[in-house]
C-alpha cells in the first residue's frame, strides 16, 4: 500500500498544533470570551471535539458551554455565541443551524470560501491543517488545540507531548480483538472520538464511555484479548477491576488530547493489518451533504 495521507496527516500535529497557538492572538475575538452563554456544534469528529472543549471551558470557570450534534441543536434556545466545527464548512447540519440561529455565529473550518462561510457571521479558517483523508486527524486536533489556547492552555506543552505520543511503542496492542475506550471530563468526548477513529479506518469493534460509568454495565464485556484504554485519568482501582477480568488496561501518562494520537495511531494500524485503505473507508465520504 502506498503511503497514505492520514499516515502523514497524523504525524503533522505537534507543528499544527503549534500552528494554532500562534494564530491565536489573530483570532482571538472570534472565540468565546469569559463569561459567555456559548454553545458548540459539529457533526461526528467536530462534535466530539466539541464535546472536549466545553467541559474544559465551564471547568476553567469561562461560563456555561453546551455541545450538540448539528442535527440536535436546540431551536430557540439563547446563546451568546455559537461556535460551529465543520473542516470541509458543507455538511448540510452545520449549514442549517448557521443559517438558522439568532444571534454572534462563529464557523472554525479548514476550507475557504465553502458554503458554511457565506451564513456565519465570523470565519476562523485553519486552512494548514485540512486534510485530504477522509478519517478526520489533524484538524480535529487543531481545532481543540486553538480553543484550549484560548483558554488560557500552554499548546507548546502539548506539542512536547504530541512528539511523544507519536513514538510509543504499539505493537503489542494490535493483536487485541476488541477496544473500549474511556475518560473523564474532557476526555469523554476524546475516547468518543477514539472509538470513533477506530470503527471508522479498521471496521474494528471499539466502544466508548464516560469512565466512571463504564462500571455499571460495560464492564460486564471485558475479557482476555480485550484492550480498555484510559485516556487521561481514571478512576481509583478501574485498572485493577479491569485487569481482573483478564482483559489489558491501556493508559499513557499524556494529556488526553496527546493521548489521542496514540489511539489514532492504533486505528490506522489496525486497518492497514487488515488490509484496508483508512484514507477511503467503505460507505463513507469527507462530508455528508443531504439532499
Amino acid at each position: 500500500m502506498s503511503e497514505l495521507f492520514v499516515a502523514t496527516e497524523l504525524t503533522s500535529q505537534p507543528e499544527t498544533w503549534r500552528a494554532a497557538a500562534a494564530a491565536l492572538p489573530a483570532v482571538a475575538e472570534h472565540l468565546p470570551q469569559p463569561g459567555e452563554r456559548v454553545a458548540v456544534v459539529g457533526c461526528g469528529t467536530s462534535w466530539f471535539i466539541a464535546m472536549s472543549y466545553a467541559v474544559a471551558r465551564e471547568q476553567a470557570g469561562h461560563g456555561v458551554t453546551d455541545a450538540f450534534a448539528g442535527s440536535e441543536y436546540p431551536a430557540g434556545r439563547a446563546y451568546d455565541r455559537v461556535v460551529a466545527i465543520s473542516r470541509s464548512g458543507t455538511t448540510t447540519e452545520i449549514i442549517d443551524v448557521l443559517s438558522a440561529v439568532q444571534g454572534r455565529t462563529v464557523l472554525i473550518t479548514g476550507v475557504p470560501g465553502s458554503p458554511a462561510t457565506t451564513v456565519a457571521d465570523e470565519v476562523v479558517e485553519l486552512s494548514f491543517a485540512d486534510e485530504q483523508s477522509v478519517v478526520q486527524t489533524r484538524f480535529a486536533t487543531t481545532t481543540l488545540a486553538l480553543l484550549r489556547a484560548g483558554l488560557g492552555d500552554d499548546i507548546e506543552k502539548l506539542a512536547v507531548q504530541a512528539e511523544a505520543a507519536l513514538a510509543i511503542p504499539i505493537d503489542g496492542l494490535l493483536d487485541a480483538e476488541q477496544v473500549t475506550f474511556v475518560g473523564r471530563g474532557p476526555a469523554v468526548g476524546l475516547a468518543f472520538e477514539a472509538a470513533l477513529k477506530t470503527r471508522e479506518a479498521a471496521q474494528f469493534w471499539a466502544e466508548s464511555y464516560p469512565a466512571m460509568d463504564y462500571r455499571h454495565g460495560p464492564i460486564a464485556i471485558a475479557q482476555p484479548g480485550r484492550l480498555v484504554w484510559a485516556l487521561g485519568p481514571y478512576p481509583a482501582d478501574l485498572d485493577a477491576e479491569v485487569e481482573a477480568t483478564g482483559a489489558t488496561f491501556v493508559h499513557h501518562d499524556l494529556d488526553p488530547l496527546a493521548a489521542l494520537i496514540v489511539a489514532q495511531r492504533f486505528a490506522i494500524r489496525v486497518a492497514q493489518r487488515r488490509g484496508l485503505d483508512p484514507d477511503h473507508p467503505r460507505s463513507l465520504t469527507r462530508s455528508v451533504i443531504l439532499r
